[in-house]
């Protein structure tokens, strides 16, 4: 369909950013792949403004830090949004990843 490249997210790690200063950072890394199906939804709900979804895949060609990983997969940035990682697929030298809604969490400080 499409051709990627974005950042994913992962959960914070804790590294020391001054002697005897650990903060927890969350870490970015930049992947490129295929978008597979772009597909998109208002879930209506007992809420005043409804949630919105996308239900893309995306196929990114996996290094072994996103294998080692794939646990702490948080987020990927799309069309200018960071959306939540809703599942994520192994299929080796690949990884299918399938977004969710808008992803809200913390996220590295921009320079």
């Amino acid at each position: 369909m499409g051709r990627f490249y974005g950042k994913i997210g992962y959960a914070s790690e804790s590294v020391e950013t001054r002697p005897g200063i650990w903060e927890d950072v969350p870490v970015v890394r930049n992947y490129t792949g295929n978008v597979l199906r772009f597909s998109k939804s208002n879930e209506s709900a007992d809420k005043v403004n409804d949630d919105f979804t996308i239900g893309n895949s995306i196929s990114v060609v996996a290094d072994a830090y996103l294998y080692e990983n794939i646990s702490k997969i948080r987020w990927i940035e799309f069309n200018g949004e960071k959306w939540k990682i809703e599942r994520a697929d192994i299929n080796r030298p690949r990884l299918v990843l399938r977004l969710g809604g808008v992803y809200n969490g913390p996220t590295p400080p921009t320079p």
